[in-house]
């Protein structure tokens, strides 16, 4: 799948493999319930390595995060993947002084592994380039060892290492940046 032509069509970068045609673009309102389901699926595992559950819906905590992601799809902070009609990943980012951060990064389960995240990270470099700033930034767990493998292969640089801001566990995270 890495050697796979891929082009821009109609604004849109897409990506050809045998299996799949990729879109990406910038996540709509509309979808958000589709952009919680693709980020809930990925992301049940590693929320539950750090000892963690989803808020339950209808919590205050639920709502809260609700009304975080419909913000961020209303400012156009999020993108998806689509293969055809269906959202497989989404990148959600927040723009930090001259670097673009990205909150997180969701393939679809059942087509990890194939290169699609890698394919994410570069269209989220070409956004990043594209609005002329000067770099990426992320956190993960360092734990995520897979992560953290993916994201070197990038050009990310680890920059350091401490607790999660949001101190809804103790694992260890860790900063990395890439400088466009």
């Amino acid at each position: 799948m890495n050697d796979a032509p891929a082009g821009r069509t109609g604004g849109r970068f897409v990506w050809y493999c045998a299996s799949m045609v990729l879109t990406f673009r910038t996540a709509m309102p509309s979808e958000a319930e589709e952009v919680w389901r693709v980020i809930r699926a990925a992301f049940t595992p590693y929320v539950r390595a750090l000892g963690r559950e989803w808020p339950a819906e209808g919590s205050a905590r639920f709502a809260e995060e609700w009304a975080r992601g419909e913000a961020e799809l209303a400012r156009g902070d999020a993108y998806v993947a689509l293969d055809g009609e269906r959202i497989v990943g989404v990148v959600r980012t927040k723009p930090r002084g001259k670097d673009l951060y990205i909150h997180q990064i969701a393939v679809d389960p059942a087509i990890q592994g194939t290169g699609v995240g890698s394919w994410l990270l570069q269209r989220i470099d070409d956004v990043a380039r594209a609005r002329g700033l000067g770099g990426l930034s992320l956190e993960t767990a360092e734990m995520a060892e897979a992560n953290i493998r993916l994201y070197r292969r990038h050009g990310f640089e680890i920059v350091g290492r401490g607790p999660p801001d949001h101190g809804l566990d103790p694992h260890i995270r860790v900063h990395m940046v890439k400088s466009l």
